[in-house]
């Protein structure tokens, strides 16, 4: 079956799926196996990513100290590749982690250090958990420098063992992360799964995140997950959670959430254009002259439209939430602007600050 959806059907099923609507959830770890992964980022402008995505959906709800628990005590949650992923992904991931590294250049770098490794999950055994920088660099063979990895490769040897599945985040200090054998982190009764079947599955689980996606995308991998669709005024094939097409009729509405640059709704730049006319530009790396909305606008989400965009950042001294600017992409009329300043006022008060005047 083709589904054929309006360009206003398919934003709402892209909302809904992503717990933007307004039905409000509740549970950390709900959000997290719907979204499939909490992206982490210590910019901190208002508040950490892990934190504002998990507050856009929840509202003044939803506590911190909820996510640290579910990671570290209830080990529902387990950080990869910079995410909170729910448990049930874990035993989907492995059999693609088993066959890491692919690319020919990784491969010879950790061939090179072969005995490098075996150092660091020895001490680890023996010693962990521990952070990066309790154990030693003796690698034989150096990875240059890119700018967001310093010369001490164990971070990198980690990285890699984290991929391969051998070694796990344990826990954090502070924005540090403290590492361990995966075996003494990960549950040990997990489901096995062939390689193929673990794919299928995780492109299902890819499209119930996003609701909607292109049959052929980079960004949004779902191969042959869901039923095709067809949206009114695009040419190209998409693929649809038939669930979310279900629940159209059962559609409560929109609501006003304020999205941080790296939430997972905003992922996917050629969809936000193809379905939404929304071209979203990370600023946060461009000289200040060259920035139009601000270092870490986040963009405003109204109903199934980008509306805007939020400049603001907390002044720590004073404890303020300082809005600078809102930036009205569509013009705002009365009702929408007291919609957008009343979740501004939430947001303040979730922080725990004042709201300077603006």
């Amino acid at each position: 079956m083709t589904h054929q959806l309006t360009r206003d059907q398919a934003r709402r099923i892209a909302v809904r799926a992503q717990r933007l609507d307004a039905d409000r959830p509740s549970d950390v770890v709900g959000i997290a196996e719907e979204l499939g992964a909490i992206k982490i980022d210590p910019t901190a402008t208002i508040a950490p990513a892990e934190h504002t995505i998990l507050w856009s959906r929840i509202g003044a709800g939803y506590d911190r100290a909820q996510l640290s628990k579910a990671v570290e005590h209830d080990r529902l949650l387990f950080e990869f590749d910079g995410a909170f992923r729910p448990i049930s992904l874990l035993p989907l991931m492995l059999p693609g982690m088993r066959r890491y590294p692919t690319h020919p250049r990784t491969r010879e770098w950790v061939e090179a250090n072969d005995g490098f490794r075996s150092e660091v999950l020895a001490r680890l055994r023996g010693e962990g958990p521990l952070l990066a920088s309790e154990i030693p660099d003796s690698a034989a063979v150096a990875r240059r420098s890119d700018g967001w990895y310093g010369p001490n490769q164990v971070v990198h040897m980690l990285d890699v063992l984290q991929q391969q599945g051998e070694v796990a985040v344990a826990g954090r200090e502070g924005r540090h992360r403290r590492w361990d054998l995966a075996e003494r982190v990960y549950p040990a009764d997990l489901p096995e799964y062939g390689y193929d079947e673990a794919a299928r599955l995780l492109d299902e689980r890819r499209l119930q995140a996003a609701g909607i996606a292109k049959q052929r995308s980079p960004w949004t991998p779902v191969g042959e997950a869901g039923e095709p669709a067809v949206v009114e005024g695009s040419r190209l094939k998409w693929r649809v959670d038939p669930e979310e097409v279900a629940a159209l009729e059962e559609d409560d509405g929109g609501r006003v959430a304020f999205l941080n640059p790296y939430d997972p709704m905003l992922f996917d730049r050629p969809r936000l254009r193809d379905l939404f006319e929304f071209e979203y530009v990370l600023e946060q790396f461009k000289p200040k002259p060259q920035r139009r909305y601000g270092f870490f606008a986040h963009p405003v989400l109204m109903g199934d439209r980008f509306v805007g965009m939020l400049d603001a950042e907390v002044d720590r001294e004073r404890e303020e939430l300082v809005v600078n600017a809102v930036h009205e992409l569509l013009p705002f009329d009365p009702e929408e602007d007291e919609m957008v300043r009343a979740e501004v006022a939430d947001l303040a008060e979730w922080l725990g600050v004042g709201l300077r005047e603006w």
